[in-house]
């Protein structure tokens, strides 16, 4: 019996992404015959069908669906190997992936661009920006080799690295919030008109009292996914959001809106480094690490964010 090799993969994951054995064996520089040989050789290797023929190509089954996950880990896997042990250490070369929350990106993502290019020119630089459980995603799929995330689950899938805290703000104009400066309670917060930054399947992102997360989306006046439109709605007094002040800094030095400390209880959020523990290591990941953790050490001592380090400590309990 034959096992599965890097070839019938890489054959695999182009018919899938490209939908027929004929552009996949373009795309290969193969014959559409050999491509059909080494499916077939692939199926019956597996046990099971990876992809039903239709009038207009080939359609991945459920379990051709799965078999690509594996195979796009293990292909891109042999891509950081081949690349990693085919320049020396000191030339940092090769491709990074690394996907940022949107609040990392404001505090971070102009100074890791401008390091990359001055310091480690032969190495190529991927910035992936969205909301903190999307990136997430990216970094489970394989889309991007290191992310920063808020709160993310504790799963050995995992390694998670804290970074440093923030303390979460109740953000709004001031006929919504209130005018005074006075911090204000949760349970007051309640009662408020409030919009949510919906975060998917990490919903935890926006803080860690998973209790309090319930009762505020049962609360919630509207919950939208653009920080953008978010933004928008809290100038023009529709309600208020629980947030950072990185969160709306501009809006904030703007004076369009206004923040207020919340206490009864004070809430936070932790921001870790993850990747994914199956994936060997590579020097240029290894660059990247040590790049972002000075990075965001950086920006939290010159004020730009405002949040306390904790990288090499016990972050808060989680959950």
């Amino acid at each position: 019996m034959e096992t599965v090799d890097s070839r019938q993969l890489r054959y695999f994951a182009a018919i899938h992404d490209l939908g027929s054995l004929s552009a996949a064996a373009d795309a290969e520089h193969v014959a559409a015959s050999a491509l059909s040989y080494h499916l077939s050789n692939l199926e019956a290797e597996l046990g099971v069908r990876l992809f039903q023929r239709r009038p207009r190509g080939l359609e991945p089954t459920a379990a051709g669906r799965r078999l690509y996950t594996h195979a796009r880990a293990v292909l891109r896997a042999m891509e950081d190997a081949r690349a990693d042990l085919s320049t020396a250490r000191e030339s940092v070369s090769g491709d990074v992936a690394v996907g940022l929350a949107y609040s990392a990106v404001k505090a971070i993502g102009l100074s890791l661009a401008t390091r990359v290019l001055r310091d480690y020119p032969s190495l190529r630089l991927s910035l992936t920006e969205s909301l903190s459980g999307t990136t997430l995603l990216h970094l489970q799929s394989v889309d991007v080799d290191l992310a920063l995330v808020y709160n993310p689950p504790a799963t050995p899938l995992l390694s998670s690295i804290p970074l440093l805290e923030e303390r979460m703000v109740l953000l709004g104009r001031p006929e919504v919030i209130g005018t005074s400066a006075a911090p204000i309670t949760v349970e007051e917060i309640l009662d408020l008109p409030i919009i949510l930054l919906r975060q998917g399947v990490s919903a935890r992102a926006l803080m860690e009292d998973t209790a309090l997360l319930r009762k505020l989306e049962a609360r919630a006046l509207l919950q939208m996914n653009s920080v953008h439109a978010i933004g928008d709605a809290l100038v023009a007094g529709l309600g208020c959001a629980i947030g950072t002040d990185l969160f709306m800094r501009e809006r904030l030095q703007a004076g369009d809106i206004v923040s207020r400390a919340i206490i009864e209880p004070t809430l936070h959020r932790t921001l870790y480094l993850c990747q994914l523990t199956d994936r060997p290591p590579t020097v240029a990941r290894e660059v990247m690490h040590d790049l972002i953790v000075e990075l965001v050490r950086q920006a939290v001592a010159d004020g730009s964010w405002k949040a306390e380090v904790i990288y090499g400590q016990e972050a808060r309990p989680r959950g």
